[in-house]
């Protein structure tokens, strides 16, 4: 009997052990399930959080595109525009000038037409006057030539009387003449000066050449032309080379 009491009990505690476990079990299974589906949950708003930054990454990415081309678009029309206001300026200064100019030109005709109303004649005997002028004008540029080159001999025939007489006599050029040298050559001692006889330089005039304020050589003039001269280095008088762009005053200038 006691045997049997002993078994019904340790059968009923199995029983209740065996259903503590069950209830153990259930509760983790049900934890379990609950844990699975809030991770379904979570996963699902992680994923549609995910889809829904992917379209606003995109979105944003062709709104930048967008941006950057209208950008370029606008970057492109605003030089375009800085051109057109460049040449717009610039036409509107060189129609400024135009207008001085014609403005100029007019006041100028207007002067010459009142001048030539004034003198009471007719356009006949203007251009006669005017042509008797410019052809009064061109001889006087032929006499002053021709006087010019009259005058060189007169300063070389009285040069040459002098020497052939024996006097003491040097030829003297104006005290401001100022020249260079523009040619050497040093083979055949001579050099060519930028001045002739327009500037006042005579046949056998004596010349100082100069650098730097330091006396190079002494030369004097052998063939003179209307502004060109040669003239030849004074035996003894060269104390160095003689180069391009030395400067020539008279040796003997007139007081």
């Amino acid at each position: 009997m006691l045997i049997r009491i002993s078994l019904i009990v340790a059968i009923a505690a199995g029983l209740i052990a065996g259903a503590l476990n069950i209830v153990k079990v259930r509760d983790k299974i049900t934890t379990l399930i609950s844990q699975r589906d809030d991770f379904h949950t979570q996963r699902d708003q992680v994923q549609a959080q995910l889809d829904t930054t992917k379209k606003d990454l995109a979105k944003t990415k062709d709104d930048l595109t967008q941006t950057q081309q209208e950008l370029t678009d606008t970057k492109t029309q605003r030089d375009k525009a800085v051109a057109d206001a460049k040449t717009q300026i610039k036409r509107a200064d060189d129609l400024a000038d135009k207008l001085t100019r014609t403005t100029q030109e007019r006041d100028d005709a207007q002067a010459r037409l009142a001048a030539y109303q004034a003198t009471g004649l007719t356009a006949d005997q203007v251009g006669s006057l005017n042509k008797a002028f410019n052809s009064t004008k061109n001889e006087l540029e032929v006499v002053k030539e021709e006087n010019g080159v009259l005058q060189r001999t007169v300063d070389r025939l009285t040069a040459k009387i002098q020497e052939l007489i024996g006097t003491n006599y040097v030829v003297t050029l104006r005290a401001d003449l100022k020249g260079k040298v523009v040619a050497v050559d040093p083979k055949w001692d001579f050099v060519v000066l930028n001045i002739g006889g327009d500037q006042g330089v005579k046949d056998d005039g004596e010349m100082l050449v100069s650098r730097d304020g330091k006396l190079v050589a002494k030369v004097i003039a052998r063939s003179v032309q209307k502004d060109r001269t040669i003239a030849n280095v004074v035996p003894g008088w060269q104390l160095g080379d003689i180069i391009e762009g030395d400067e020539v005053t008279p040796a003997h200038p007139a007081s």
